[in-house]
């Protein structure tokens, strides 16, 4: 499929995750068969644009295109600015943020509060599309089904943001009011892909390649959209990939290589964050990849009093090597602990 002028590899997608979707994740699942990846959201406010947190969001170093860029706010004119700011340190595609459920979003208005004001929502996607056009940049926008049960709005809301130029939607099967909880619901997906000419992801609960089979077939999407299944587990878009084409299964990835992927992994987070963050911000990555695994809550509770990159890595080969020497292969989706779906990280929509 296409964005825009760009030809995708695929249609299996990498959501973007505050705290986890920053360039080396990003890259990671761009490797292991996912077609697209969308950055953590970046600000629109101009006075954070300099700061370290933004900068490192906004890092696109040796990133394959198409680059795209998540921006969040509330003012269409500040919106609009920052889509340009990102234009022009690389952003390919500009994809709105009108999906986070998080509280220190939603009550400044935005992320998925914006779905409670219809005209200012539109507004917003009028305005960015406005100022990416000169540039020949699509822009996309992700949501929720609606803002609470009795307000599900997505469809009228597809509709308007159509008629402004928005070259495709992802569709969160939740409400705002629902945050991760519950199960995700794909009607309002199927009524949203029936109402629009553009293309339609789907996104909520996607864990295993039959489900990714199932929710394609009940919704009618173009794409679907991997969040929290990923962490962890970034080969699950080869797995996906391999069962949407052939109906077969891929084995698990070798422990060996799964070692391998995630000192490179390590490795590449420590060059993007520094020593004394990267360490520490690299502990919930290591804690997913983990977790399935005989021993894993023990290694994890060791692994989170390091505080030295190369302890870290010494730390978490030696893991690896051991249990190499009792297993051949990681375990199966949905074999070992509850699945990652229960972590508390925010899914930026």
């Amino acid at each position: 499929m296409n964005i825009g002028p760009h030809l995708l590899a695929n249609n299996l997608f990498a959501a973007p995750m505050a705290g986890v979707t920053d360039r080396p994740f990003r890259q990671l699942c761009r490797q292991l068969g996912a077609g697209y990846a969308v950055s953590e959201m970046v600000t629109s406010r101009r006075e954070l644009w300099n700061s370290l947190k933004t900068s490192r969001r906004a890092n696109h170093d040796g990133e394959p295109g198409p680059i795209a860029v998540q921006i969040a706010g509330t003012d269409a004119a500040m919106m609009a600015e920052a889509a340009a700011y990102n234009i022009d340190r690389g952003a390919q595609i500009i994809d709105i943020n009108m999906g986070c459920p998080a509280k220190k979003v939603c009550n400044k208005w935005a992320g998925s509060a914006l779905m409670q004001d219809e005209p200012l929502a539109a507004a917003i996607a009028r305005a960015v599309v406005e100022a990416c056009a000169p540039h020949g940049v699509p822009v996309t926008l992700k949501m929720r089904t609606g803002w609470c049960r009795e307000h599900r709005n997505a469809v009228s809301l597809a509709r308007a943001f159509e008629d402004v130029g928005i070259q495709m939607l992802t569709v969160h099967g939740r409400t705002r009011e629902q945050g991760y909880g519950g199960n995700a619901e794909y009607e309002t997906v199927r009524e949203v892909k029936a109402a629009v000419r553009i293309p339609v992801v789907a996104n909520g609960d996607i864990t295993t390649p039959e489900k990714a089979r199932d929710v394609l077939a009940a919704t009618g999407a173009d794409a679907i959209m991997i969040g929290r299944a990923a962490q962890g587990r970034p080969w699950i878009f080869r797995e996906v990939a391999q069962f949407l084409a052939t109906g077969t299964h891929l084995a698990p990835p070798l422990v060996g290589e799964v070692r391998r992927l995630l000192l490179d992994h390590l490795q590449d987070h420590y060059a993007l964050y520094g020593g004394f963050t990267g360490v520490r911000s690299a502990r919930k990555h290591i804690g997913w990849y983990v977790k399935a695994l005989p021993g894993g809550a023990a290694f994890r509770a060791r692994m989170n009093l390091i505080e030295d990159c190369e302890e870290q890595l010494r730390a978490v080969a030696l893991f690896f090597d051991e249990m190499g020497s009792h297993t051949d292969r990681m375990p199966a989706a949905g074999e070992g602990t509850e699945n990652n779906e229960q972590e508390a990280v925010e899914e930026n929509a």
